[in-house]
């Protein structure tokens, strides 16, 4: 693949299917690989955006991308990524094995799961360590 963390894209088909494409972009760059005939005919068995396009797409992307930095935007003022229980939604700390990071505006962060009290995102207490917020 692209090995990248600056890119992102999506896929695409029409019923049948009759048309496929990916469509990505990067800092660089915007680009879309599309497959179809003109007769509108069906593309065939197993011929999806994601199996016939995308593959299309990153060869295309390996060379325009070929010696660009990669660009990773800052992060906007007023939004942080915390752990949380997905099947709960509320945050954990790092001893929840099942918990993944998500992205919140500051004021919007759920509250900690009754096992974990002590963390509270707005306080400057030490017992709020960064990798547990980050």
């Amino acid at each position: 693949m692209l090995d990248r963390s600056d890119i992102g894209g999506k896929t695409g088909t029409t019923n049948g299917p009759r048309d496929a494409w990916f469509s990505g972009y990067s800092p660089h760059i915007a680009s879309t690989a599309w497959l179809g005939f003109d007769e509108n005919q069906l593309l065939g068995r197993g011929e999806y955006g994601g199996s016939a396009a995308l593959p299309i797409w990153i060869d295309f992307m390996k060379t325009a991308l070929a010696g660009k930095p990669e660009i990773i935007p800052p992060q906007p003022e007023g939004i942080v990524m915390v752990r949380i229980d997905p099947e709960t939604g509320l945050r954990v700390g790092p001893e929840h094995a099942n918990a993944m990071f998500e992205i919140f505006r500051k004021e919007q962060v759920p509250p900690m799961t009754e096992s974990n009290p002590v963390m509270d995102i707005n306080s400057s207490s030490t017992s709020t360590r960064p990798e547990d917020l980050f």
